[in-house]
């Protein structure tokens, strides 16, 4: 009987015991959830093209219809940040004024864009502190709207347009990916996010996170491109001329048209997105734990009512560089008089012989700067940067714009920046690139 009770006492005594244990653990549990953030705090989107002219319409039209994704998904329009020159909608080129559409079927996603920051207003200075929250900064500029953005709060960033190694360009300046990491770290440290996500449609743009976005600080991203390949424009439209969309941008945009965003996660979009982009290698950098968070945390998990569109089985898509180039083929093609064939191949011809020209010219810039050392300038041509010198970089970038081409006039020249990074990669000091550049543009 003392045996029955002793055992009967330890029984209930572990009872108790696991007992106490998983009301502990589900008391951690319910706390948790009381305080996590997903299920609180506000949404906030910064989307941004940083191109203009018309033969870029598809960077205006991505950012459109991102803002139709995030909108249509519940996010306020206090909450989203649209930055776009705006220059594409009513543009004389545009056979449909105030139109822009980034699906050969597609609606007219230009209709209820907010217009926070056009034109001259464009610029990566605005676009940090717009990331940063700094209000006092933007006050009296376009819609003065910031991602006023706290610590329970999710930030969703989506950036459409050209770029180069270490660089993303906007309509006459660049960000560069130190500058853009400072501004991270800035949210990180003052909390003003719990989680972000970025998305980057730019050629090389796997470069802009290579290496400097840390994997515990919450931030997840996801790119075109990785830090040696263009991406790639998609849906030519034989009536506007121009190539609607980019690859990377409508896959994902298509999928969250679609999907139920309260449960598809991060991931999934990714595999989705890398799927369709078949002809770049899309990358994801940061925190590999968020992309398990469902995307509406970022994009909103509201229902919406439109009609998806899904990507069409069509193969027009071309090296983001060479749009120029194939809008003319097409013009071409379809041209109705002798006279205006004419013209095109004489634009046609006037293309090739800038690439051609602009080629020479970074040939002869490595071959300055290198004095001699022949592995240096091959080197210089070839390799892929690893961007160890971002000052030096930086420094020469800005000066060639300067007093040789207009980057933002012939952006082929992005396609020539690496030489540039590789020089400084080199150790080739900053002054004598900056001399070379300077006895080529003679």
């Amino acid at each position: 009987m003392l045996r029955f009770a002793i055992i009967f006492s330890v029984a209930v005594a572990s009872c108790v015991a696991e007992y106490e244990f998983v009301r502990g653990n589900l008391e951690d549990l319910s706390l948790q959830m009381k305080k996590s953030p997903s299920a609180t705090g506000k949404k906030w989107a910064l989307l941004v093209a940083g191109s203009s002219n018309y033969y870029n319409y598809r960077h205006q039209a991505d950012i459109c219809h991102a803002y139709q994704v995030v909108s249509g998904h519940g996010i306020p329009d206090e909450q989203i940040v649209v930055m776009m020159y705006d220059d594409i909608a009513n543009a004389p080129e545009n056979p449909v004024k105030g139109e822009l559409i980034n699906h050969p079927d597609g609606p007219n996603v230009y209709q209820g864009v907010p217009k926070d920051y056009v034109g001259e207003d464009v610029t990566p200075d605005n676009f940090i502190s717009i990331l940063t929250g700094k209000k006092d900064i933007m006050k009296n500029v376009g819609s003065g709207k910031v991602i006023d953005s706290g610590p329970d709060d999710h930030v969703f960033v989506f950036f459409s347009d050209h770029g180069a190694p270490g660089l993303i360009a906007f309509p006459t300046e660049r960000l560069y990916k130190d500058d853009l990491a400072d501004a991270i770290k800035y949210m990180h440290t003052n909390k003003r996010y719990q989680q972000m996500v970025m998305y980057i449609e730019a050629c090389e743009s796997g470069s802009m996170f290579y290496g400097s976005l840390p994997s515990d600080i919450n931030v997840y991203a996801t790119t075109a491109a990785n830090r040696s390949q263009s991406s790639y424009a998609c849906y030519f439209d034989e009536k506007r001329n121009a190539y609607l969309g980019d690859r990377y941008s409508v896959a994902w945009m298509e999928d969250s048209d679609k999907e139920n965003l309260g449960s598809e996660s991060l991931h999934k979009q990714y595999e989705i997105t890398k799927a369709a982009t078949n002809q770049s290698q899309v990358m994801q950098f940061g925190d590999m734990n968020m992309a398990k968070e469902p995307v509406g945390f970022f994009q909103g998990s509201a229902k919406v009512s439109r009609t998806p569109r899904s990507l069409r089985n069509i193969h027009d898509d071309v090296p983001s560089p060479d749009v120029k180039i194939h809008v003319l083929y097409n013009r071409i093609k379809r041209a109705t008089s002798v006279e205006e064939q004419n013209e095109l191949r004489r634009q046609l011809n006037e293309e090739y012989k800038m690439r051609d020209q602009l080629s020479n010219f970074f040939g002869g810039i490595a071959d300055i700067a290198s004095k001699g050392e022949n592995a240096i300038a091959a080197m210089a041509m070839h390799a892929t940067p690893k961007l160890n010198d971002m000052s030096c970089y930086k420094t020469v970038v800005e000066w060639f714009d300067r007093v040789c081409y207009d980057l933002d006039q012939l952006e082929f020249a992005y396609r020539k920046l690496y030489i540039l990074a590789n020089l400084c990669d080199a150790g080739v000091s900053t002054d004598d690139i900056l001399s070379s550049i300077s006895r080529m543009c003679k």
